[in-house]
């Protein structure tokens, strides 16, 4: 494979990419780079599209699985500094792809811009939020959003409104590009009250962690009406486990790997409860995971 001299040095090769997954599973990608700037990220997916090599987008890593066999194609980190920008203007706020969703909360609260608080303490990066629609507490972040640049797989770039994203519960139709920015429209607000929201809502979420427990990811949506937490517990599938996985006996809506765990433990284990509780409730829970 022939790179061009602008992107040669960016490439990696066979790059171990368990060390950017929340579960820590997951055996290389075939290509990597981690692009310095704008241009070197589109220049990389043109690239890619003119040589028929398929792009995944890896930003926090904290919904998703790669197989142990390797990860074909061209896997871009999101995480240089230039892609997750963040600025306000009266009451918007525009923010990179790769940006943390946890620094776009604590920058929009800074400026005492409300409407993004319901974030707080979900992991991954803007461009993943935007992908599943992320939310807690009834809210989503498709509900805040006006615009989104994006870069198709062919390297254009092109502004959608929100509802080009066609936005639903946990899902968008924005899996199929690359999201370089997107703007809030956000309410200004009392920076002290909203500062004692977050506060509030930071104490809460704290409250729901694993103590001790870093290898962890959520693998279902809330199906709507009731929480997987309740629905897994109340059938009694909490603690499950299947090889080097299980369902948190605590909160077993949360998937907790150890050492030893593989890829196939987790499939193994999603498909399993997965059938449980269709065949003791009738509800088709829906993955929140990306498997590569």
């Amino acid at each position: 494979m022939q790179f061009p001299d602008s992107i040669a040095h960016l490439i990696q090769f066979d790059y171990p990419l368990a060390q950017h997954l929340w579960l820590g599973i997951g055996g290389p990608a075939r290509y990597y780079a981690e692009p310095t700037s704008r241009s070197e990220l589109i220049e990389l997916v043109r690239w890619a599209s003119q040589e028929g090599v398929p792009v995944r987008v890896l930003g926090g890593g904290s919904n998703l699985i790669a197989r142990e066999s390797g990860v074909d194609g061209l896997v871009i980190s999101m995480a240089a500094g230039p892609l997750c920008e963040l600025s306000t203007d009266a009451n918007r706020l525009t923010a990179g792809g790769g940006a943390k969703l946890s620094h776009v909360v604590t920058h929009a609260v800074s400026a005492a811009l409300a409407g993004l608080e319901h974030l707080l303490g979900i992991p991954g990066t803007v461009g993943g939020a935007l992908v599943s629609n992320a939310g807690a507490g009834g809210r989503d972040i498709g509900s805040v959003t006006e615009k989104i640049e994006i870069l198709s797989r062919d390297g254009s770039v092109k502004s959608i409104g929100s509802d080009e994203a066609q936005f639903s519960h946990r899902r968008s139709d924005l899996g199929g590009d690359v999201i370089l920015s997107a703007t809030f429209r956000l309410e200004k607000s009392d920076l002290e009250s909203l500062t004692k929201r977050m506060q509030k809502l930071w104490i809460i979420r704290n409250s729901s962690q694993l103590p001790g427990v870093s290898k962890i990811a959520m693998p279902f949506v809330d199906p709507g009406g009731v929480t997987t937490q309740r629905l897994l517990a109340d059938i009694g599938l909490a603690g499950t486990r299947e090889g080097g996985v299980s369902l948190s006996a605590e909160q077993p809506n949360l998937l907790v790997a150890t050492e030893t765990a593989t890829s196939n433990d987790c499939l193994r284990l999603i498909e399993r409860v997965r059938q449980q509780v269709l065949l003791q409730t009738g509800i088709d829970l829906q993955s929140n995971l990306q498997i590569w």
